[in-house]
């Protein structure tokens, strides 16, 4: 009996959906409609800001054609979203800010087009925090599709409950089956967050990796793309699709060439060891959220993997130092949103500074505001000593600490965030509750370190809990395959949202 009549398509991962089309058992064109039906059905999620169908299908179509020729790719005829920060030709891109309404694009981003050279189907895009700035999806500026107005976006397994951010839209689509996976990135946790908090699957490759082309900048030395899916063997042929060199667009882009991640997943975890950072399990990580990561880490050991007590003393340094490089890289590289050449203009101003001072004030959120300013002040005269200079020399000794703590480890394991998902609104006015949500995944992401969050178990309200992985550069198959070995021996990602 053929895949499709044992299961719905939504029901299906990357790996599955890609063997079914495969084998003719449906089309692309069958899989591109079931989903874009699913995405109008559960639009009250808030995941998408926006779809194309005319675009989409033409995708699947070709990607039938090539089925049919024998000249399928790996990800042939696979529905994908994107998330709202790649620029993409077919569909708006609009970083969930204002800034950038009505903004469409005439290319597509690298990371875009090395998925679609693998024959994936762009569904459409998604909501995101405003220019990536946020850990609750909540800073969003754009309508999603079926909105009248800007919506948060919902957690399906409690939509009273943010999804996590930035990558919110991303993390929601997956869990609530609207797409078998989606790109997020990863600046300070923008990927691992999020999908810790919706129980699927998310990597972030070492820095360098995947190609920030196309890829509209936050902070330049931590934005990183990376995967979402339900499991880590979809995680890994979508992140040997998106890696790459792509160094005539790309000059933080690294010479490493693009691996085949799945070619480890089934190996002997027997042996491994995995630290534990005792700076990870300390105060202010909640007892459901410990008792989950506990519990994940038993398993590990059942499958002969060694725990080993490890350090990271400067965890606690990587919120400052965060929140003083980002939003000074912030600020240089929004500078160039002012209402010349694109995007949002004031209507009514009296000269060029006027119009400058009225666009960025309409434009930008308040979130992105904040960390304009802080940006700016850090980097002002008399301060860039003090504090940027500072910030840096602490972000190499907490790189340091990680290549010491490798010394006596293979990969590293803890918490991705000390609680569950929290209520939406629940932080209300206090940016500074959201910031210390980062607290377990900003240290990897300030030293370029790949990460990846797996799920682990369920917390309080019955919310998904997620285990974070953390390896030395370039060892994401090591990452995979250690997720993957979990996976194996529990359920936790196979469960979904319930009424969906």
């Amino acid at each position: 009996m053929s895949i499709a009549t044992t299961q719905a398509l939504h029901d299906l991962g990357v790996a599955d959906l890609a063997a079914g089309l495969r084998a003719k058992q449906f089309s692309a064109v069958e899989a591109a409609r079931h989903f874009l039906a699913r995405a109008k059905a559960h639009q009250n999620m808030g995941a998408f800001v926006a779809l194309n169908e005319d675009a989409t299908l033409a995708q699947a179509l070709a990607a039938d054609a090539r089925i049919a020729a024998g000249t399928a790719g790996a990800l042939e005829g696979v529905p994908i979203a994107h998330k709202d920060i790649f620029v993409t030709r077919d569909f708006p891109s609009t970083a969930g800010s204002k800034m950038l309404a009505g903004y469409q694009s005439p290319f597509d981003a690298t990371v875009v087009t090395k998925l679609a050279d693998a024959g994936a189907v762009t569904l459409g895009k998604l909501n995101c925090d405003e220019f990536a700035m946020g850990s609750a999806n909540e800073n969003s500026a754009v309508a999603p599709v079926g909105f009248a107005a800007p919506a948060p976006v919902r957690n399906p397994w409690d939509t009273s409950r943010i999804p996590g951010g930035s990558s919110g839209g991303s993390a929601v689509a997956v869990a609530a089956r609207l797409a078998p996976a989606t790109t997020g990135t990863d600046t300070g946790g923008s990927i691992r967050q999020p999908a810790s908090f919706c129980g699927i699957t998310g990597i972030k490759p070492t820095y360098g990796r995947a190609s920030r082309y196309g890829m509209i900048a936050f902070a330049s030395s931590l934005d990183q793309a990376g995967p979402m899916a339900r499991n880590a063997e979809d995680c890994a042929l979508l992140l040997s699709a998106m890696c790459g060199p792509d160094p005539d667009r790309d000059s933080t882009s690294l010479d490493v060439p693009a691996e085949n991640f799945s070619a480890k997943l089934n190996d002997s975890i027997d042996g491994l060891c995995i630290g534990i950072p005792a700076e990870f399990f300390g105060e202010g990580l909640a007892p459901d959220v410990r008792a989950a990561v506990d519990a994940a880490l038993k398993e590990y050991e059942k499958l002969g993997a060694k725990l080993v007590p490890i350090s990271l003393p400067r965890t606690e340094l990587s919120i400052p130092v965060y929140y003083i490089i980002a939003p000074a890289e912030a600020s240089s590289n929004l500078s160039r949103f002012d209402g010349v050449k694109f995007g949002h203009r004031a209507k009514n101003y009296t000269d060029l500074v006027d119009m400058y001072k009225k666009t960025r004030a309409e434009g930008f959120g308040d979130e992105v505001k904040r960390r304009i300013m802080i940006g700016t002040y850090v980097l002002s005269h008399g301060y860039y000593d003090a504090y940027y200079l500072q910030a840096q020399k602490i972000r190499r000794m907490i790189a340091d600490d990680f290549q010491n703590a490798f010394k006596e480890c293979d990969l590293i394991a803890g918490p991705v965030a000390p609680t569950v998902a929290w209520k939406l609104g629940e932080h209300g006015n206090d940016p500074l509750a959201d910031y210390l949500a980062d607290i377990f995944t900003l240290p990897a992401s300030l030293a370029g370190l790949p990460g990846m969050s797996v799920p682990a178990g369920f917390g309080e309200g019955g919310m998904p809990v997620g285990l974070q992985l953390i390896g030395n550069y370039f060892q994401e198959a090591r990452l995979l395959n250690t997720a993957h070995r979990l996976q194996q021996a529990t359920d936790f990602h196979l469960r979904q949202p319930g009424g969906l």
